[in-house]
């Protein structure tokens, strides 16, 4: 008698906790569905707001007459109306839903649900049979998209010719090759809207890898010296290969121009680059996180490959200026670096870049 009460008992008790989770679960989709009522109308009364800026700027401009003025923002404001409306009989009809049924409803909503597969094998009446099929899940982290986002990312990637300026000396004058001095950037970056109403400036920042490669010319490599200095020297064989190359860690800040799509709907809104010219003017700082040499030369038939890592008495820190101009996301780009590439350098180098950016 004593173990029937138990397990009595401990049916009793496993039964209130169902309940009591199950009523909590309740509880918060309820709950969930209230606040997005109260979203409601701040986000169509949002919407509005911008619509009939749009309208006002058409107006300003010549494109519309004031009486068509007048027409279009009593017809933006009966349609923010009704969806405010409409919006808030479709919770409150979720919300009846959930209270008649005990939170128990079946809906196929595939913003609101995640999914599963299950495959498996055995008889179909077997007690390890699995069926292959798709499991449906109430997903509670599921977080609707915001009105209005002002911050943006994109991976950036840039490639092209490098070379170097000399203080007091043409670009034709380097002693380093136009054609195979090159570099390559990657990196990320988070563009921001600048005004609430206008996206025509943009604030980007980020961080980017530099790999900036110099070919020296006329059977010349690179040598340090015991003074401090660097200085490029004639090689003691043939050389098919002399590239010195420069790695930076750097973080460039743009303020970026141009005009941009405004597109709405009853949820969002959003600004579009999408064939739109801009440019982008700023500059970077960061690091030398890296310098090597590469040397490819024959001795007596056989190939030698010298890689060589060592400072070179490159400077530490980075900073220069940049900008890009383009469609879309394909962008001219030049950048150049205010900081000479080497420390007390008898003449001052300066390394800059020219090729294409490409946001994807």
């Amino acid at each position: 008698m004593r173990t029937i009460t138990m397990y009595l008992v401990g049916l009793v008790t496993l039964f209130m906790v169902q309940n009591m989770t199950a009523q909590e679960d309740l509880e918060k989709k309820i709950e969930i569905l209230k606040e997005q009522k109260l979203n409601v109308t701040s986000q169509e009364k949002e919407a509005l707001k911008f619509e009939i800026e749009e309208i006002a700027k058409q107006l300003k401009n010549g494109e519309i007459t004031e009486d068509e003025a007048n027409s279009l923002k009593m017809k933006a404001a009966e349609k923010r109306a009704l969806n405010i409306e409409e919006r808030i009989a479709i919770i409150n009809n979720k919300i009846s839903l959930l209270e008649r049924n005990n939170g128990e409803v079946k809906e196929l909503d595939t913003l609101n649900y995640k999914f599963a597969f299950q495959i498996g094998f055995g008889d179909d009446d077997g007690e390890d049979a699995k069926l292959f099929g798709i499991r449906i899940n109430d997903n509670p982290k599921r977080i609707e998209p915001k009105y209005d986002r002002r911050t943006y990312s994109d991976f950036i990637m840039a490639v092209g010719l490098n070379n170097v300026i000399t203080e007091g000396q043409s670009l034709n004058d380097s002693p380093y090759k136009i054609g195979g001095s090159r570099f390559f950037e990657m990196g990320w970056q988070w563009r921001t809207r600048v005004f609430k109403n206008s996206n025509f400036l943009r604030f980007n920042y980020g961080f980017s890898f530099q790999f900036n490669g110099l070919k020296a010319k006329d059977n010349q490599y690179l040598v340090s010296l015991e003074n401090g200095q660097s200085e490029l020297q004639e090689f003691d064989y043939e050389l098919d290969k002399s590239k010195f190359r420069m790695d930076n860690l750097v973080f460039p800040m743009h303020f970026e121009f141009g005009p941009s799509k405004l597109k709405t709907t009853d949820k969002t809104m959003r600004y579009s680059l999408k064939n739109q010219f801009r440019v982008g003017l700023g500059g970077y700082g960061g690091f030398n996180i890296g310098t090597r040499q590469k040397l490819k030369y024959e001795i007596d038939g056989d190939n030698v490959k010298d890689k060589l890592k060592r400072s070179y008495n490159t400077n530490d820190l980075i900073y220069g200026l940049s900008a890009y101009a383009g469609v879309d996301g394909v962008l001219l780009y030049v950048k150049y670096d205010l900081n000479p590439i080497f420390k007390n350098a008898a003449v001052d180098q300066r390394n800059v870049s020219l090729g294409l950016r490409f946001d994807l």
